[in-house]
């Protein structure tokens, strides 16, 4: 009978009861019926139910990973800091750029008394006064639909169909998003026409748009930004819900209100005659102060150039010289530096009206070249004798007269030092009263500078009725005898010469006979050691055995030339690099002068082979030179394609000489598709000829 009556809610309870037992299951019974069940639960009762259990997982949350919440906050935080930043700076650029403006005018006179009376500051006064606006308009726009939610009109301001109007406000925003791809939360904020200007503040759900007539203060984006705040607090709902009916808006327009009954009318107070006595006031004090500076700077001036007067005065003096010459403080400065026999500077102060104790000299003693003053020396120290006159003729100072010997040796040996800078002194015009016995002894110091000049040997010298003559041996790489003649005071004409060549076997014309006849290389060195010739370094098989061949000639005459420390130059590094840089190719893309960046390690390991290989090769005493050919596809025109391998080639030249390698060592040249690494019968083809290739010349 119980299963009759009850069998179908037994059933139904043991799969409840075999539900509840299997979490599993009941998860996912639950998870069927959840979403609808919170859907249709009213949101005050959901939300307390699911706050405590949202708000544990969201600190625990932020606990395990506080960078999540960063990342989330970011987007939202950013804008809003970057805007109220950039507002603040234009705030101040304003503030600053209205101060200036006035800082100097009556109206900012006036203005700045009146800070001192209100004790607030003159930039605060200044924005008061200067910026007159009016707010005719406010505009409140679905910030989703793009359609008008309500529009305030100020009193005495027209316009043209608000929804037209909102639209058009619409239709730009869309067209500067679309245009210049700006995010979805950032949009036009500012639009200038004349004397209007249109302030564009958004929000989550709408946009006010304010249009101002006049200069408004950046302030009043923070007024406007409260307005739009507030009417979201207050009508969030509605406004996420808004379809084009405003019925349940009706308190935002209240709102807007506020917005157009925002201005600042000019002030129009009467003529300021209180700033106009301070400030004629202030002008008779600065006249009255100009003229009285103008007066002293006047008499001032005329001192400082009577001090003029004197410095050219004292500058035109021989044997002065002004190095430095100032006025500071009142006072007088001057240095320089004067020779003991010029005029005493302090005398020429008489008559130039500049006062001596406020004159400060600091002179330094030296020894003009100024004919006049090395003639007073030269007469102190000489003491020519009474057969001689000295004076000056064309700044040169002329001896003249007769004088012994050793009077003339000394005039002599002043006119060679006066020589390296000084007046020239001329004793051509002094006669030797023994000119044999001069003429004899200059002749022996000429015959003993020759004998100890290398690769001349004096056979045979004497003197005979007033000439000299002179014979014996000379290397063609030693001093010229004639040339010797010079500075010794024997007439040419006067000295007869006779010299046999030979060849000298001094260590010095050795080397370089040797240097000329053998032209080592650069890698080798010839060097004098203990009077034997020693080649040192290294240089190519030929050149060594040249050498032996020389040194085998030399040690019959008694000349050791040592080749013992010569080596054998390897050129079989040289060539195993040569190897590496030629198989090496720059690749590039199909119509494209520059490689790609998958080049760069390549071209970095070109570059430090190049500049090895070339010190290799200055070390061998050879020169190397790069020849990098550019070469395209046979993609195009053959103009074009002859136009791209040159200019890759230079792209190439000018990649290396930025990672060091000297420019002078590179050569290129365009072969366009005349040169191809492979057949043109696939991609793969194509793209091994769009390259550069290098090849290494040795000079």
């Amino acid at each position: 009978m119980r299963q009759l009556l009850v069998s179908r809610e037994i059933s139904e309870l043991s799969r409840v009861t075999h539900l509840l037992d299997e979490p599993e299951q009941l998860a996912a019974a639950v998870g069927d019926v959840l979403p609808s069940a919170a859907g249709r639960a009213p949101y005050a009762q959901l939300g307390e139910a699911l706050a405590p259990a949202v708000e544990r997982a969201v600190q625990r949350s932020i606990q395990k990973s506080p960078r999540t919440l960063t990342d989330i906050l970011y987007p939202v935080f950013l804008p809003a800091i970057r805007k109220s930043i950039g507002e603040k700076i234009d705030q101040t650029f304003q503030s600053l750029n209205e101060t200036l403006r006035h800082i100097f005018t009556w109206h900012g006179l006036k203005w700045r008394l009146e800070a001192w009376r209100t004790g607030a500051s003159f930039s605060a006064v200044v924005l008061k006064h200067s910026l007159v606006y009016r707010v005719e308009h406010a505009f409140l726009i679905h910030r989703n639909s793009g359609l008008l939610i309500t529009h305030v009109t100020a009193d005495n301001a027209t316009s043209e169909d608000p929804q037209l109007i909102s639209s058009m406000l619409s239709a730009i925003q869309d067209f500067v998003k679309d245009s210049f791809n700006e995010k979805e939360q950032s949009g036009l904020d500012t639009i200038r026409f004349g004397e209007l200007r249109l302030w564009s503040e958004v929000g989550p759900f709408a946009t006010l748009v304010s249009v101002i007539r006049g200069n408004p203060p950046e302030e009043l984006h923070e007024i406007v930004r409260d307005v739009l705040l507030r009417i979201h607090e207050e009508s969030s709902q509605a406004l996420e819900q808004f379809d084009g009916d405003g019925s349940q808006l009706a308190s935002v327009e209240a709102q807007l209100q506020t917005c157009v009954e925002l201005k600042q009318e000019e002030s129009n107070d009467g003529f300021p005659w209180l700033v106009a006595a301070v400030a004629l006031l202030l002008l008779s004090l600065a006249g009255g102060w100009y003229f009285l500076s103008w007066q002293s700077a006047q008499r001032w001036q005329a001192y400082v150039s009577r001090w003029q007067a004197y410095v050219s005065r004292v500058e035109a003096q021989p044997g002065i010289i002004v190095a430095e010459q100032q006025v500071r403080d009142g006072q007088f400065y001057i240095a320089g530096l004067r020779d003991p026999l010029a005029v005493d500077p302090q005398s020429l102060l008489s008559g130039t009206g500049v006062d001596p104790a406020g004159v400060h000299s600091q002179w330094q003693f030296y020894q003009s070249l100024e004919p006049e003053f090395v003639l007073k020396r030269l007469t102190a120290s000489l003491y020519p004798p009474e057969t001689v006159r000295l004076s000056i003729v064309d700044d040169r100072i002329v001896a003249e007269g007769e004088a012994p010997d050793t009077w003339i040796d000394r005039a002599r040996a002043a006119a060679r030092q006066l020589s390296a800078g000084g007046p020239e002194f001329d004793i051509s015009k002094v006669r030797d009263v023994s000119p044999e016995a001069r003429a004899a002894e200059h002749w022996q110091y000429y015959v003993s500078r020759l004998e100890a000049q290398p690769g001349i040997i004096v056979a045979q010298q004497t003197a005979r009725g007033g000439h000299f003559y002179i014979s014996g041996l000379r290397d063609p790489l030693a001093a010229d005898p004639q040339a010797l003649l010079s500075g010794t005071d024997v007439d040419p004409a006067r000295v007869h010469a006779q010299w046999q060549f030979y060849q000298s076997l001094d260590p010095k014309f050795v080397v370089k006979r040797l240097t000329a006849a053998l032209s080592p290389p650069k890698t080798v060195q010839l060097s004098i050691i203990q009077g034997r010739i020693v080649a040192v370094g290294e240089a190519p098989a030929g050149w060594i055995n040249r050498a032996r061949a020389a040194a085998e000639q030399l040690s019959a005459d008694g000349v050791v030339l040592d080749v013992s420390q010569l080596r054998e130059l390897n050129l079989a590094e040289l060539n195993h690099l040569r190897q590496a840089i030629q198989t090496t190719d720059i690749f590039f893309s199909s119509g494209k002068v520059v490689p790609g960046p998958e080049q760069t390690p390549v071209l970095d390991r070109l570059a430090d082979q190049i500049k090895e290989f070339a010190q290799s090769a200055r070390n061998s005493g050879v020169t190397a030179r790069f020849m990098l050919t550019g070469h395209s596809d046979t993609t195009g025109r053959e103009t074009a394609n002859a136009s791209i391998s040159a200019a890759r080639a230079e792209t190439v030249r000018a990649l290396l000489n930025k990672r060091g390698v000297a420019p002078e060592l590179l050569l290129v040249r365009g072969a366009g598709t005349f040169e191809p690494a492979v057949p043109e019968n696939s991609l793969t083809g194509s793209s091994t000829n769009r390259r550069v290739s290098i090849t290494v010349n040795l000079d």
